[in-house]
């Protein structure tokens, strides 16, 4: 009989428009044991951090009696690059039936953003126990997939007839395994059926995967099936194996009572036994695809009431499309940002499909008749890097660091703006630079030693090697300039943006999609070379290459409008317009009453379209994901 806790298996969360899904397979290494003579059972929760709490989202399933874990339950997650997204992974024991980690039962934890899995695509962390130590030689490996492509689910259900009995006293304990496999031929695990205990003949529960994770919505993807008999100590007897595609199980299928039967083989008794047929077959009985119900309200810890949360960059292309006009942008500048996020719009349900014939469905077209359009995910889990370049405002009208009113005054009590800006969007955009070292420059200030006006100076004052070690580097070298520098002026942004243009030339001339630069600017006041600077934007274009102001202090910033392209597409003094709009500007002083994040989330909500943009007007692809090593096969539940 069936284990009725690993038949029900919870939907899927919806995707929310705006946001990418994303799809986080988890697996452990080297769980410690709780006693000598048994194996853990683990489980593995899932937090996100929101709303100033850990939240549970998602959990996997229980395996029993194993210290190396590969877990089939997906864990889904809406993601967002604008935001930071920090995630706890708990694993503990749940061998007496713990539903939490309690102190006896806990196995190890983990800490990181969702930025750093989707930018690395597979990423591999030491368990801590609760002192911070390390858990032994555990180690949790978590992988991450976008969910793309369509939203449509298939049902499938087999059975097996005479299979081969692995059991001395009694029948074998079957459940079976599917793995799709990658482009590298590696080969993941996407569902493992429950175990049905002693019966050669088992019939598996009917179960329910959407197309993107069975088969990549690929019907022509490889499909592996392996069946293995349950052994309480983790060691299970293989029993044999057959491979199929999901186009073939959808043909095998097609008309109503028809399945599709495949014989299982054990590749050793066949190359061994002469008179070797099988080891049993197995049936599908049932290959039904339906329409997701992913528009039915799902409350998530981003969307509590259920509705659809749309991006900034979404609510811009909405408002454009209802004006007739490409820049919407003065009006949502005169909204307050604290009640620009979340933005919920309430969720009706679908209208009833039309029921589809026997035949294979319309949404499975033939490779020739779909162009491939490609995500922000699809570049940076391609390995695209984001490369993050820091500018600085040293010019006079900043106030003498050490006043109490200078924008650059280094309080203890509270950072300044200078410092809120970057660590809010620093603080993101390092998940996606591998080496996490980021030029840091200033403008507008006489330096030593001859204390000449530098517009482009690097900030840790080597030159040579203007990088910071991570955010934190950044803020230190800032912290550490200040007293040594005389502000001066004017302020002169062309030079910093040419500079940061060099090293985007140079990535342009390679035709991959491997770097892509996004350039922070703070700045307190009016631009003093605004003819150069609008040259230099309109130069950098045509680059991969994004630019983000935050303006700093209550100057007049309407020309700071201009080069964001409110009063249309920007054209240098010669009349030659910007390839793409690449500048987001944003007055800090709209963001003092709201969270720190919201200014992140409104300057960064337009870079995913902005990478997309220009690597497909350049017809450039993304790179092959990075492989994922396969893992060994864990014990299920029994």
């Amino acid at each position: 009989m069936s284990d009725p806790e690993m038949a029900w298996v919870p939907e899927p969360p919806a995707m929310t428009l705006g946001a990418s899904r994303v799809e986080l397979r988890v697996s452990c290494h080297g769980l410690l044991d709780r006693d000598t003579l048994t194996k853990p059972h683990p489980c593995v929760l899932l937090k996100l951090h929101s709303d100033e709490q850990w939240v549970e989202v998602e959990r996997t399933e229980v395996l029993r009696s194993c210290s190396s874990p590969v877990f089939s339950r997906v864990l889904a997650l809406e993601y967002f690059f604008e935001e930071k997204q920090p995630l706890q992974f708990h694993v503990f024991d749940a061998e007496d039936g713990s539903t939490s980690p309690r102190n006896d039962t806990f196995l190890g934890s983990t800490e990181c953003t969702l930025g750093q899995i989707v930018s690395q695509t597979k990423v591999t962390k030491p368990l801590l126990l609760k002192n911070g130590k390390n858990a032994g030689k555990s180690t949790i490996t978590i992988v991450a997939e976008e969910v793309s492509g369509t939203n449509d689910y298939v049902q499938l259900t087999f059975r097996a007839h005479k299979l081969d009995n692995k059991d001395l006293f009694s029948k074998s304990d079957p459940f079976m395994e599917i793995y799709k496999t990658n482009g590298d031929q590696s080969n993941q695990l996407v569902w493992r059926t429950e175990v049905v205990k002693n019966n050669l003949n088992p019939s598996w529960e009917p179960f329910r995967l959407s197309l993107h994770s069975l088969c990549s919505c690929d019907v022509h993807r490889p499909l592996k099936f392996l069946v293995y008999d349950y052994d309480s100590s983790g060691k299970h007897d293989f029993i044999g194996e057959f491979t199929s595609t999901f186009q073939e199980m959808q043909e095998g299928t097609a008309n109503p009572g028809q399945e599709m039967q495949w014989d299982c083989i054990n590749p050793k008794y066949r190359d061994k036994k002469k008179n070797y047929k099988s080891s049993g077959t197995v049936v599908l009985a049932q290959c039904t695809v339906s329409p997701s119900a992913h528009l039915k309200p799902f409350p998530t810890p981003y969307n509590p009431h259920g509705n659809l949360r749309f991006s900034l960059a979404l609510i811009t292309k909405s408002i454009s499309l209802l004006l007739g006009t490409e820049n919407p942008r003065p009006i949502y500048h005169q909204l307050q940002p604290q009640k620009l996020w979340p933005l919920h719009f309430p969720c009706r349900s679908p209208t009833q499909l039309p029921p589809q014939g026997p035949s294979i469905p319309p949404y499975l077209p033939s490779p020739h008749q779909v162009e491939k359009v490609h995500t922000f995910l699809d570049y940076i889990m391609g390995g695209c890097q984001i490369s993050f370049t820091v500018a600085i405002d040293f010019t006079a009208s900043n106030g003498d660091p050490r006043s109490s009113q200078s924008l650059h005054c280094l309080s203890p009590r509270q950072p300044n703006h200078y410092l809120q800006a970057l660590r809010a969007v620093g603080g993101i955009c390092q998940d996606y630079d591998s080496d996490k070292r980021f030029p840091a420059f200033g403008f507008g200030a006489r330096i030593p030693p001859n204390f000449e006006v530098s517009h482009d100076f690097a900030i840790n004052f080597d030159p040579e090697n203007p990088e910071c070690e991570e955010i934190s580097g950044v803020i230190a070298s800032y912290r550490r300039c200040l007293p040594q520098i005389q502000l001066y002026g004017p302020t002169n942004v062309a030079p910093i943006i040419n500079r940061v243009a060099g090293p985007a030339q140079r990535e342009q001339s390679t035709g991959q999609a491997t770097k892509y630069s996004v350039l922070l600017v703070l700045t307190d006041g009016v631009v003093s070379d605004m003819a150069e600077t609008r040259t230099a934007i309109v130069r950098a274009s045509r680059l991969p290459m994004s630019i983000i102001i935050v303006g700093v202090g209550n100057a007049d910033f309407s020309d700071m409008r201009l080069l964001d392209g409110d009063d249309g597409t920007l054209r240098c003094p010669r009349g030659v317009p910007a390839a793409r709009d690449i500048v987001q500007f944003v007055p800090f002083r709209d963001f003092k009453d709201a969270s720190p994040s919201a200014l992140a989330k409104c300057v960064l909500a337009e870079v995913p379209r902005q990478v997309v943009e220009y690597y497909a007007s350049q017809g450039i692809s993304p790179g092959a994901p990075r492989p994922s090593t396969p893992a060994t096969t864990p014990s299920p539940s029994p």
